[in-house]
């Protein structure tokens, strides 16, 4: 392709005053590009912000993979079973908890929660990443009956740090006949960032005083194990689970959550397919102004033949006026996305102080805002999207152009 053919090609470009309609399908074609792009990348990124919210924020507290009991008996946390888990290179930490569902009771209030027996190995490796300063375990470890509740918990009950309520836990007997309910009074020294429905569910109290509470000295209800790569879990816990030599249950997060993770790659994948058509046909309005331009320009192609010009050449000439109105398209769209995408955090946040409402709510979802992780592959194979479809729509017209015969066109 010679410089020939670039000249020409740029001169084909600057619009006149005799084609205004095919000058005005051309911009409609390049704004229908840049819109695509623009929209295609932001959507993207706002999905690669909630998977990376999933794995860091719900995925920092949600168990990757636990062992638990099938009534309120317990397990017995075999050392020989423990080391095996611990020392398997997937596995980031093993915690040794129990757990329970209750009641809390302030009043005449009733509040369902699911209480959950810590150290401070827990956490520091799991609660602190929600934001909970390390001083809130201190207050927690200071007072042997402490309650750490969530925040959401805490504002619709009316609950106060210092309050004392009462925690109701369900008894059974070996005959699975009713049997009082196990209470205890609490006192609450602290509110818990936990993320969405859990700042609603989640109460945490001292290991020991939960597994006094529910009359273990040497059992747990609970063998949580933390990956370092969560997506291993399913995989991993049926490999333990099934050699566990007690009767019990094994569960992982993508029983639990993994419709969410499902969730978000559903919807990159719609976005993908629906925006990348939404291009297609702007891309192929190229081919409506390129044929009309064919058609204008047929005089002009004539004496360009006539002069020693060949049909690649012309086909070349075309092919690149179509191409310019693609890469224009997709260029201002990509800044446009990927500006949207880096600041969409502070644009909500703009947002929601102009309406003065919450646009997003942390108390609803596992984020607080609406996250965007811009990945620069996306942005990639958007172009790579563009040029090829681009090319692809100039192919038609091109043709058109190269099979223009000077003899019927120089009169």
């Amino acid at each position: 392709m010679n410089s020939f053919v670039f000249e020409i090609a740029k001169r084909l470009r600057q619009p006149n005053k005799q084609d205004s309609y095919i000058s005005f399908v051309s911009a409609s074609s390049t704004a229908g590009i840049g819109l695509g792009c623009a929209v295609l990348i932001l959507l993207l990124s706002v999905m690669n912000g909630f998977e990376y919210e999933l794995r860091n924020t719900l995925l920092s507290i949600v168990p990757h993979a636990e062992i638990f009991s099938i009534n309120d008996r317990g397990l017995y946390p075999e050392k020989e079973f423990i080391d095996l888990l611990e020392n398997d290179p997937k596995v980031d930490a093993v915690f040794l908890l129990n757990k329970a569902s209750g009641l809390l009771q302030t009043g005449k209030k009733m509040k369902a929660v699911s209480v959950i027996g810590i150290d401070r190995e827990y956490f520091m490796q799991k609660l602190i990443r929600m934001n909970n300063d390390e001083a809130l375990f201190d207050q927690l470890s200071q007072v042997e009956n402490g309650l750490l509740l969530g925040k959401t918990i805490i504002q619709d009950q009316g609950i106060s740090v210092g309050d004392q309520i009462q925690l109701l836990l369900p008894s059974s007997t070996q005959n699975l006949s009713f049997a009082a309910p196990k209470s205890a009074w609490l006192e609450v020294v602290g509110e818990l960032s936990a993320g969405g429905e859990l700042n609603n569910q989640l109460g945490v109290v001292n290991n020991q005083y939960l597994a006094t509470l529910l009359g273990f000295s040497d059992k747990v209800t609970h063998i949580e194990i933390k990956l370092k790569d969560p997506f291993d879990a399913h995989e991993l816990v049926r490999k333990y689970g099934f050699n566990f030599s007690q009767a019990a249950f094994m569960s992982d997060w993508t029983r639990t959550n993994g419709h969410l993770y499902q969730d978000i790659q559903l919807i990159r994948t719609v976005v993908y397919i629906v925006l990348a058509l939404v291009i297609a046909v702007a891309c192929f309005n190229i081919v409506s102004a390129l044929v009309m331009s064919v058609k204008e320009k047929s005089k002009e192609i004539a004496i360009l033949k006539t002069i020693g010009a060949t049909n690649t050449d012309i086909g070349s000439i075309f092919i690149l006026k179509g191409l310019y109105h693609g890469l224009k398209g997709a260029l201002v769209g990509t800044v446009v996305g990927v500006l949207l995408a880096l600041y969409l955090p502070e644009i909500i946040t703009l947002i929601e102080v102009v309406l003065g409402t919450q646009v997003f709510s942390g108390d609803i979802y596992f984020t607080g805002s609406i996250p965007s992780k811009l990945d620069w592959l996306d942005v990639v194979i958007t172009v790579s999207l563009v040029i090829v479809i681009s090319t692809i729509a100039t192919l038609y017209p091109a043709k058109q152009a190269a099979n223009v015969e000077p003899t019927a066109n120089l009169h």
